[in-house]
């Protein structure tokens, strides 16, 4: 079969591969769409824990083609997605309920091969039936709208809070939507394009501010107490130590976004004591596939806008190469 592979860093290339016949327990699926996301950018870039050669792509769609031996209630030609986790169930951190630091964590076109091919087989467990209603777009959405599942149950933001992100890509823009469901009352969106920021505002941020305004329209004189609630979605050091700078009294920062491995930033430890700061992570997603299937099933998250482009699988590779426009959104790859 034909795969996308990344042999080292910077070095992807489309080539032959064998075909993964489905074990016990597990279905091999024809791949329709795969998401490109921002850790597959890491990880062609050599800045996140993926070995190599590895096939990249965590979110995806597509056909169940084969099934293993014992698998049951699936059968070949039905549409599915899948969570790409692989818990090994057994560990102290899979025993109370943060499987997310598994201590064996493996997971789909992160350390094992992925979806950006003709073909992946996953565990019969992982896969979710995908309802007629949802298209194959929409269903490559469900795993990264299940890292947003995962970072509001971090947060557990209140009602009412006061909100500042940094970053309205596709991410940013399905939390802009969680965050304005979960209650949030000002919801200040920061980002370099002026698209982005219109369309933050359409699904619920109460303002939209330019990256380059920012001292002059979020400044003391009109927020002079902070946020309640500060995160950040672009993954850049320099801009998480200047939202920080934002964060207010009693205020919970939440990083999304991820950073190269090797990334560092200052904080002022004074700060962090005299503000009671809580200082939050949100390292992939921990059980949160099917509330986000649920979620997306029923309308409650719009992703189809946040679709961009589609591109090859060819053409993936070029794609990975060049610098990404600060307009784009989602990007899928359709095979």
């Amino acid at each position: 079969m034909k795969a996308l592979v990344i042999e080292g860093p910077r070095r992807a290339v489309v080539k032959e591969v064998p075909y993964p016949a489905p074990k016990r327990g597990e279905v091999t699926i024809q791949v329709k769409n795969v998401g490109i996301c921002g850790t597959d950018f890491h990880i062609f870039e050599g800045e996140f824990i993926s070995p190599y050669p590895i096939i990249p792509g965590h979110e995806f769609s597509g056909i169940v083609h084969e099934m293993g031996e014992g698998v049951t209630g699936l059968q070949p030609g039905d549409r599915v997605s899948a969570d790409p986790s692989l818990f090994c169930g057994a560990c102290e951190f899979c025993l109370t309920h943060r499987s997310n630091q598994c201590k064996n964590w493996q997971a789909l076109g992160n350390t094992v091969n992925g979806s950006m091919a003709e073909f992946v087989s996953v565990p019969a467990g992982n896969v979710v039936k995908l309802p007629d209603t949802m298209s194959f777009e929409e269903g490559a959405f469900i795993e990264p709208l299940a890292c947003v599942v995962h970072g509001m149950n971090r947060l557990q933001l209140q009602v009412g809070s006061r909100v500042l992100l940094f970053g309205a890509g596709a991410m940013g823009q399905q939390l802009i939507q969680a965050m304005a469901r979960a209650g949030a009352s000002e919801l200040v969106v920061v980002d370099v394009a002026q698209e982005k920021l219109d369309m933050a505002l359409s699904y619920g941020a109460t303002k939209g501010v330019l990256s380059r305004n920012l001292e002059a329209e979020l400044g003391k004189e009109t927020y002079p107490y902070g946020f309640d609630a500060v995160v950040d979605v672009t993954g850049i050091p320099a801009v998480i130590e200047q939202a920080l700078d934002y964060l207010g009294p009693t205020g919970k920062y939440l990083q999304f976004g991820v950073t190269a491995e090797s990334a560092s930033i200052r904080i002022n430890p004074f700060k962090l004591y005299n503000k009671d700061w809580t200082l939050l992570g949100s390292m992939a997603i921990n059980h949160t596939f099917i509330p986000a299937f649920h979620w997306l099933k029923e309308g409650r998250i719009d992703v189809r806008p946040l679709i961009s482009r589609t591109i090859t699988l060819e053409e993936t590779v070029e794609f990975l190469e060049k610098p990404k426009a600060p307009d784009l959104m989602k990007v899928q790859i359709v095979i």
